[in-house]
C-alpha cells in the first residue's frame, strides 16, 4: 500500500522527479516549493513520511522539521547540499531520521522512502503479527516495549522516532556490552558506515536530550572513547 508523502523543495524540477519517482512506486505525494504551504499541508494531512530541502526561500526545512517534531514522529529525510556537513548534523539534532546529499539519483531517494517507511510500519505494528509475544526491558527505570514501540523513563513517555527507538531497543538488548558507531549504524541503517559519518553521534545526543541525561556522567547511555556507546548492567 503507497504511503502519503510530503515533498518540500524550491528547485522546482527536482521536486517534480522526485515527485514523479515516489508516484511511480505506488505513493501519494504532496509537493510543494515553499515551507509555508508545507506547514499548512502537515496541519491538514495525514502524512507517512516527509522529504525536506533544508534551503527553502521562506520557512527552512529545519522549521518544518521542528514543527513536524512537535505533534508527530513519521519519518523525515532531509535534503542538503553536499559541501553542508553542518546542515546534516543540524536536521539529525532536531529530530530528522535521514539525510540524501545533493547531487543525487532519484532511486536513491526511493530506496530510503522504502526503508524508512518499512522500519515504521514495522515497530509500529510489530504488536499485531500472529506469534508475536511482548518483548521489553526494564533497566534501572527505562521501559522500552518493542511491541507497543513505547519506551517510558521513571514513569514518563519519551517521544521517540522510529530511528531513536530502534537506536535505544538495539543498546538496551546488548546492555552490557560496549557497540561501536560502525555496528549500530549498519544494524540500525542497514547501510555501510563510513568513518566521517556523525550521524549516530548526533542521533545519541538528540536521545540523551530527551532522556535529561547530564552530559558529562549519563546514567544510561554511556560513551566508551574511541570504542562505542554501552547501557551498563
Amino acid at each position: 500500500m503507497g504511503a502519503n508523502i510530503l515533498v518540500v523543495d524550491d528547485e522546482r524540477e527536482l521536486a517534480d522527479v522526485i515527485e514523479m519517482y515516489l508516484t511511480n512506486d505506488g505513493h501519494t505525494v504532496h509537493k510543494f516549493y515553499t515551507g509555508t504551504e508545507a506547514l499548512a499541508c502537515i496541519d491538514s494531512t495525514a502524512l507517512d513520511l516527509a522529504v525536506l530541502d533544508v534551503m527553502l526561500p521562506d520557512v527552512d526545512g529545519f522549521q518544518i522539521c521542528k514543527r513536524i517534531r512537535e505533534k508527530f514522529f513519521y519519518p523525515i529525510i532531509m535534503l542538503t547540499a553536499r559541501t553542508a556537513d553542518g546542515d546534516k548534523i543540524t536536521g539529525l539534532t532536531m529530530g530528522a531520521d535521514d539525510y540524501i546529499t545533493k547531487p543525487f539519483n532519484p532511486l536513491e531517494v526511493t530506496a530510503r522512502v522504502r526503508t524508512q517507511l518499512r522500519r515504521y510500519t514495522l515497530y509500529n505494528h510489530a504488536g499485531s503479527r500472529m506469534g508475536e509475544t511482548a518483548r521489553e526491558y526494564d533497566i534501572r527505570g527505562l521501559v522500552i516495549n518493542r511491541d507497543s514501540h513505547k519506551c517510558f523513563l521513571f514513569g514518563r513517555e519519551l517521544q521517540l522516532t522510529p530511528i531513536e527507538f530502534s537506536i535505544l531497543w538495539y543498546l538496551c538488548e546488548r546492555q552490557g556490552t560496549v557497540v561501536s558507531s560502525e555496528e549500530l549504524f549498519e544494524a540500525v541503517w542497514g547501510e555501510r558506515f563510513l568513518n566521517n559519518n556523525n550521524t549516530v553521534m548526533a542521533h545519541i545526543g538528540r536521545l540523551r536530550e530527551k532522556m535529561a541525561e547530564p552530559s558529562r556522567n549519563p546514567r544510561f547511555i554511556k560513551t566508551v572513547w574511541g570504542v562505542g556507546y554501552t547501557i551498563e548492567k
